[in-house]
């Protein structure tokens, strides 16, 4: 319990430091783009609307089961002394974020939308790096699940750390359709950019943690609770996800 108390303890730290990264870029953005005028055409407010309930509902589904997972990595050892499945559960968590995202995270294609799904996804950025997040979570999930079951070799515990900084690295360069258009749109993007600055340095922890966790040193133990508890650190910022300028 105690060695868990420090690493929620670290990983505050860590997340305020984080927090305190992206203020300038914001701001700068804000006063670097307050002269220009705002788009006006485009789609209506209230389909605006519907993109962002759905965008914001997304985030924090995905953020409920990340921190799901996160805490049932913390406390796996104490339990699975008593329910040996609950190794399986972590694994799950990514299994169903990545379903969700792959099937439902862009509602205009088929079968929520009039879009075919194979010319919606490949004639949309957006909707390809949303498909990308969706098979990087569902190759975490399928890898943890084979380690919980005893079907991969040592070396497949760096699987989790290289896509965790994989996607990482993704989140910087993702575009994202809320709020350019309409009233407020440079708030709201530099609210958008901010909040998925944040998620790409989470993520960064977590895969740099969850690789130290794999070293065996005397920190070794350390790193395997920072790791999983800045994922509940990710997970709590993703349910308080907001479009709102």
């Amino acid at each position: 319990m105690i060695r868990i108390a420090r690493a929620i303890a670290l990983s505050l730290i860590f997340l305020g430091l984080l927090i305190s990264l992206p203020i300038w870029s914001q701001d700068h953005m804000q006063h670097e783009h307050s002269g220009m005028s705002m788009p006006t055409d485009g789609p209506s407010d209230a389909l605006r609307l519907k993109w962002r309930l759905e965008s914001e509902g997304n985030h924090h589904l995905i953020g409920f089961f990340v921190v799901l997972g996160g805490a049932f990595i913390l406390a796996q050892d104490v339990l699975k002394k008593r329910f040996s499945a609950v190794r399986y559960v972590w694994p799950a968590c990514f299994l169903l974020s990545g379903l969700f995202v792959l099937a439902y995270s862009d509602t205009e294609l088929w079968p929520f939308g009039p879009k075919p799904w194979i010319q919606g996804t490949i004639t949309n950025p957006e909707v390809i790096q949303h498909k990308v997040f969706a098979l990087l979570l569902l190759a975490v999930g399928l890898v943890e699940l084979a380690r919980a079951r005893g079907r991969l070799e040592k070396w497949s515990g760096w699987v989790f750390p290289v896509l965790a900084t994989t996607g990482s690295a993704l989140l910087l360069f993702h575009s994202h359709r809320a709020g350019m258009r309409g009233p407020n749109h440079m708030a709201v993007m530099a609210r958008i950019n901010s909040e998925h600055f944040n998620y790409a340095a989470l993520g960064f922890g977590i895969g740099l943690t969850g690789a130290l966790a794999e070293v065996k040193t005397r920190w070794h133990t350390l790193f395997a609770k920072l790791s999983p508890a800045l994922m509940m650190v990710l997970g709590v910022l993703l349910m308080f996800y907001s479009e709102q300028p």
